[in-house]
């Protein structure tokens, strides 16, 4: 099974990328952070992607987030959400029995730090509560924080610089550490370039001088299923680089299908209007 994370820094520019690694790769997982666009201005190839259930979660310019499972891997809808922490279009989540998957854009700090720590600290309480309901999790995005000193480049380190702060590590750690493996450290644990997010300019990208700022983050149990994580910088125009994890296991045992739903009589009342931001799925 495949799980993709990408920071495409607006969907709207990326749409060709986007169809060209779901044509490559087909995961089974792909989670979209700040794609900058309502639900009704993604592009129409994407807005329903062929084969996968979808959930937009964004408005124009700013912040967003997106959620799309393979159906031939989990026939059956999940579920998708958002905890009451969340402001800006920051997370939503799937759903499906005891499994839950998550695509996280954590806000960077730079305008309102505060805000920040409110959703580092909420996300954290968040996922303590859900470990205990959810034995299978995986936690995807751009989390704005530089794990440990050696996710930025040498010349880039500044540790007063937010994003790589003791404290906001010291709340990053607090996610990770009581029950969810960093996949990347996993299986790159001496890599000391394995960044993600390169500054757009000075060819930072291609020389790879740049921050460590997107994870998969896989319960404990769950990772012991995973084979690999890699950074795939080369790939697209966005200033982050897709994060893939693959895992030795059917996509079904991560997102079992649901039991059919029990079929209502038909009635006439009218459907309640979705809430700003959110795009209704159509089967």
């Amino acid at each position: 099974m495949k799980v993709t994370t990408w920071n495409v820094n607006g969907i709207r520019a990326r749409v060709g990328q986007v169809l060209e690694w779901v044509a490559k790769e087909a995961p089974d997982v792909l989670c979209m952070q700040e794609i900058k666009a309502s639900p009704e201005d993604v592009p129409a190839e994407l807005s329903l992607l062929e084969g996968y259930w979808g959930y937009w979660h964004g408005y124009k310019g700013y912040s967003g987030v997106s959620l799309h499972l393979r159906k031939s891997a989990f026939p059956r809808k999940p579920r998708f959400e958002h905890p009451e922490f969340d402001h800006e279009n920051r997370i939503v989540i799937a759903r499906s029995g005891d499994s839950l998957i998550a695509s996280i854009y954590v806000p960077n700090g730079n305008k309102d730090y505060p805000a920040k720590v409110r959703f580092l600290e909420a996300l954290a309480k968040w996922a303590g509560e859900q470990r205990s309901t959810a034995e299978r999790m995986i936690l995807c995005g751009d989390l704005n924080v530089a794990r440990e000193e050696r996710d930025v480049h040498p010349v880039l380190r500044k540790p007063e610089q937010i994003g790589q702060t003791p404290a906001e590590r010291a709340m990053l750690e607090a996610i990770i550490a009581p029950g969810f493996v960093d996949l990347s450290r996993k299986f790159k644990p001496d890599d000391d370039r394995l960044f993600t997010w390169w500054a757009p300019w000075r060819n930072m990208k291609q020389k790879n001088i740049g921050w460590r700022l997107d994870y998969v983050l896989a319960s404990t149990a769950l990772a012991e299923k995973a084979t690999s994580c890699e950074v795939h910088r080369e790939f697209g125009s966005s200033d982050h680089g897709p994060v893939q994890a693959i895992f030795d296991l059917p996509p079904a045992e991560v997102l079992p299908p649901e039991e059919p739903e029990r079929e209502e009589p038909e009635t006439h009342a009218p459907e309640p209007a979705p809430p700003r931001g959110q795009l209704p799925l159509k089967l």
